[in-house]
C-alpha cells in the first residue's frame, strides 16, 4: 500500500465516547485509509478521536495544545496508514502510541525552548571542573539510555517510557496502550535491562 500526501478531512478532536469498534473493524478502516477513503478516515476518527484525545491531553494539560497536536496524531495515521503492520501491534494501540509519542515530543520541545530562554538570559559563568564532569556523565548516562531503547520494539519502548519516565502504572500504561495488563508486564520485563540503566542514572540524580 502507497502513503497518501493528501491531507485529510480537518476535525477537532471529540470529547463525547467514540462508538464502539472492535479491532476488525479498525483494521478494515485502516485498510481502506491506507487507499485515500476519507469516508472510512471519518468512521476511523470517529472511533479513535476521543482516545487519542485523551491521551494527549492527560499528558500535555493544556486543551489548545491538545487539540493541535491530536490533530497531529490525525494526519500522521492518514499517510503512514498504508505502513502500519500488526507486529506493531492493535490498530488502537499503535494510534494511541504515535499520540502518546506526539504528546511527549510536543513536552520536549516546550522544555528545550525554555532550557534556550534560560541559558540566553545567564551572563557568562565559568563553571569548574566538577560542573563540567557531570554534565559529561549526565549525557554518557543519557546516551546508554537511548542506546537501550533503541534496541527495544517500538511498543516495549512506549511501555517503558510511560512506565518509567512518566509515572504510569502498569495498569494505567495497558489502558493508555490498549494491550492486556499481563502483555505490558512481559514486554517490561524484557526491557529490564534499559529499567536497570535508567535507575542507576536516576539513582545517581537523587
Amino acid at each position: 500500500m502507497r502513503d497518501r500526501v493528501q491531507r485529510p478531512p480537518t476535525r477537532r478532536p471529540a470529547i463525547s465516547p467514540p462508538p464502539s469498534s472492535s479491532s476488525d473493524d479498525l483494521d478494515e478502516l485502516l485498510c481502506r485509509v491506507a487507499h485515500g477513503d476519507e469516508y472510512a478516515f471519518e468512521q476511523f476518527y470517529r472511533n479513535l478521536s476521543g482516545p487519542v484525545f485523551g491521551l494527549v491531553q492527560r499528558v500535555l494539560r493544556d486543551r489548545a495544545q491538545s487539540e493541535e497536536v491530536s490533530q497531529e496524531v490525525f494526519l500522521e495515521l492518514w499517510r503512514t496508514a498504508g505502513r502500519y503492520s500488526a507486529e506493531r501491534g492493535t490498530v488502537r494501540s499503535w494510534a494511541m502510541m504515535i499520540a502518546h509519542r506526539r504528546a511527549v515530543d510536543r513536552v520536549r520541545a516546550a522544555q528545550a525552548d525554555s532550557d534556550r530562554e534560560a541559558k540566553a538570559s545567564q551572563s557568562d559563568t565559568v563553571r569548574d571542573v566538577d560542573e563540567v564532569t557531570e554534565v559529561v556523565l549526565a549525557n554518557f548516562e543519557r546516551q546508554q539510555v537511548r542506546n537501550c531503547l533503541d534496541s527495544l520494539t517500538d511498543v516495549q519502548r512506549e511501555s517503558v517510557r510511560m512506565a518509567y519516565y512518566q509515572g504510569y502504572t502498569y495498569r494505567e500504561v495497558s489502558q493508555l496502550l490498549d494491550c492486556p495488563l499481563g502483555t505490558i508486564k512481559t514486554r517490561l520485563r524484557g526491557a529490564s535491562g534499559c529499567v536497570i540503566v535508567w535507575g542507576q542514572r536516576h539513582d545517581r540524580q537523587q
